[in-house]
């Protein structure tokens, strides 16, 4: 079964958790016990409409609010597809949070109020799934029963949306634009009559014709070793296999590989799962090879295809989103963990903070707050095998842990 993640995203009251019960309530992945609880809850609160955000919202805090707090992560399955929902919340000093739901999903739904139309938080949202270079985003026109189900007002977002898109560094990104009402569920898991100018799918039929293969870019064949394996029984005496998980292509029997850091030269010997083998390892799956060779490999170093060798450097310029309450300055010093590799880190410089509206930079920072999102120089203490970012997701990015605390303080996407 297609197995894809999806992260959601929007301002404070544009109906994410709303959104998401609706798909849960339709699709009957409602639990009895569950929907007795909403229905309860909902005829307490005095409300003549079941009030869906309850079958997500799990914070107290949340609850009260009727706001979203957590990432909350929503398992469901229909007959074509099984679903990983990450409800991020919409909030501004929340933004961190949303990066890390987004930052595994393979999709992502932008919620926007049809009466408020773009506004700060769309622009946030939208630039983190640039970032982080989401290839399928669905922009979600939510409560069009509040404005009548205006095509007028849904082409005024769309086009506010698309312009935005037109000044992304990112131009392989697939939007779609759908019109909803999460509430009445317009559109959500079935078409709606009550729009019939729009000629589109539903928003589950849209999420169930997307393959999640085709949404992983294809790039550099990256292996980093995460165990080696050496059984060392009678059956399998001289079994030296290297188990990880692949990126970026595919691996056959027979391929021609560097090993680094040493950049010794092998070929490909045998692929493994579990008890069985295999002639070609997918892009995203976890196995373990063998070589021809019996090469000295180690965890933390890196397979790679002949010929797609990675930059081995000890400097790095990256884009970094602050996720610490204590200020990113230059001089700093942080772990970084890369892959399976980790190793201490100083911050040179940080050259300047990113408006998440794309209107720019501010030159010259001299530090990163919270949810800022900046340019920065990095001094690592021993050579790390990395990509860009915008070549290969897997291995350009990195994330940086507080020493003091053992909290992840950024995320950074190698330039």
């Amino acid at each position: 079964m297609n197995v894809l993640k999806i992260a959601t995203a929007g301002s404070v009251d544009d109906g994410k958790s709303t959104l998401i019960g609706r798909i849960l309530y339709d699709t009957k992945s409602l639990t009895d016990d569950k929907l007795e609880a909403i229905e309860e809850k909902s005829r307490q609160r005095g409300f003549d409409y079941l009030d869906f955000s309850l079958a997500t919202d799990g914070l107290v805090a949340e609850r009260e609010q009727g706001i979203t707090i957590d990432v909350a992560h929503i398992y469901f399955s229909t007959p074509k597809t099984s679903f990983i929902i990450a409800d991020t919340p919409g909030h501004i000093e929340y933004t961190r949070n949303m990066v890390t739901g987004a930052s595994n999903s393979q999709a992502s739904i932008i919620l926007v109020d049809a009466r408020n139309g773009v506004v700060e938080q769309t622009y946030r949202h939208f630039f983190i799934n640039n970032l982080l270079k989401v290839k399928d985003v669905v922009v979600a026109v939510n409560k069009m029963d509040l404005v009548d189900f205006s095509e007028e007002k849904f082409n005024q977002i769309k086009g506010e949306i698309e312009y935005l898109a037109s000044k992304s560094e990112y131009q392989n990104q697939n939007i779609t634009f759908i019109p909803i009402s999460a509430l009445q569920g317009d559109n959500v898991v079935t078409k709606s009559d009550r729009i019939k100018w729009y000629n589109g799918q539903s928003l589950l039929d849209h999420l169930e014709s997307l393959n999640s293969e085709d949404i992983q870019e294809a790039s550099q064949v990256r292996f980093p070793v995460q165990n080696v394996i050496r059984p060392k029984t009678e059956e399998y005496h001289d079994f030296r296999g290297y188990a990880g998980k692949l990126y970026g292509g595919d691996l056959a029997v027979g391929d021609e590989v560097t090993i680094l850091p040493s950049t010794t030269k092998s070929k490909v010997k045998s692929i493994h799962f579990f008890d069985k083998e295999y002639e070609v390892a997918k892009r995203g799956s976890s196995v373990s090879i063998t070589l021809e060779d019996d090469v000295n490999i180690s965890r933390g170093d890196m397979i790679v295809k002949a010929g797609e060798e990675p930059e081995v450097v000890k400097q790095l310029e990256a884009t970094i989103c602050w996720m610490d309450k204590t200020p990113l300055q230059a001089s700093d010093k942080y772990y970084i963990k890369h892959g399976v590799n980790d190793a201490q880190v100083k911050i040179m410089n940080i050259s300047s903070t990113i408006e998440t509206d794309f209107s720019g930079k501010k030159e010259s920072s001299d530090k990163l707050t919270l949810n800022e999102i900046g340019e920065v120089s990095l001094k690592v203490s021993k050579p790390l095998f990395v990509d860009n970012y915008k070549k290969n997701k897997a291995n350009g990015a990195f994330i940086l842990v507080n020493p003091k605390t053992n909290n992840t303080a950024g995320v950074g996407f190698i330039k």
